[in-house]
C-alpha cells in the first residue's frame, strides 16, 4: 500500500473513531447542569491514554438551578511545561419541544451530509474530535515534550460559576 494510501486510511479511522465518539456522548441528554455520564466516558479513554484524571465538584448537591453540583473533569498528561489545555462542555441547552425537531433530539442522525443532535454543534463533536486528537497525538509521541490537558465542564450553558473559573481557580491555588 502507498504511503498516500495508508494517510488516507488512518485520516478515515480518526474521521471514524471522531464519529462514533460524537454519537456516544449525543445520545446523552446532559441538560445543564447534569452531565449524564459523558465525562465519564471521556476519562475512562483518557486514562487508557496515559492521562490522569480527577473530578472536580462545585455547587450544592441539594439544590438546583444556579446553585446546582457541577461535574467538571480536569485530563492532564505530563507534569512539564508548556501545557496545551484543550477546553470544552458536556451540557446542552434544554430542547424545548421535541416536536418541533426534525430529528429527535438525543438520537444522533447523519442526514444529508450532517450529523444532527442536540449538542452536535455546541459542543460535543468538538470534544470528541480533540479527544481523539489527544489519544491519537499520545499514542504517535509517547515521549512528547510538555502536557496536554482537557479541562470539561458540564456549566456553560447555565450559570456559568461552578465550571471553568473554578476548576482554574482550584489548579492555580496548588501552585
Amino acid at each position: 500500500m502507498s504511503d498516500n494510501n495508508n494517510k488516507n486510511v488512518l485520516a478515515q479511522n480518526h474521521q471514524q473513531a471522531t464519529l462514533d465518539l460524537s454519537i456516544e456522548l449525543l445520545e446523552r441528554p446532559s441538560v445543564t447542569p447534569d452531565d449524564d455520564g459523558c465525562q465519564d466516558i471521556l476519562s475512562a479513554r483518557l486514562e487508557q491514554a496515559g492521562f490522569d484524571c480527577e473530578f472536580m465538584y462545585f455547587g450544592d448537591r441539594d439544590k438546583t438551578g444556579e446553585h446546582a453540583e457541577v461535574k467538571n473533569l480536569w485530563a492532564r498528561r505530563g507534569a512539564a511545561h508548556p501545557v496545551i489545555c484543550f477546553a470544552g462542555h458536556t451540557d446542552v441547552v434544554p430542547t424545548g419541544d421535541e416536536k418541533n425537531w426534525t430529528y429527535p433530539p438525543f438520537t444522533p442522525t447523519i442526514a444529508d451530509g450532517h450529523l444532527w443532535a442536540r449538542g452536535a454543534a455546541d459542543m460535543k463533536t468538538g470534544i470528541a474530535a480533540f479527544t481523539i486528537a489527544s489519544e491519537r497525538f499520545v499514542a504517535s509521541h509517547p515521549e512528547h515534550k510538555g502536557s496536554i490537558a482537557l479541562l470539561i465542564t458540564s456549566d456553560e450553558e447555565g450559570p456559568s460559576i461552578n465550571g471553568t473559573v473554578k476548576v482554574i481557580e482550584t489548579l492555580e491555588a496548588r501552585d
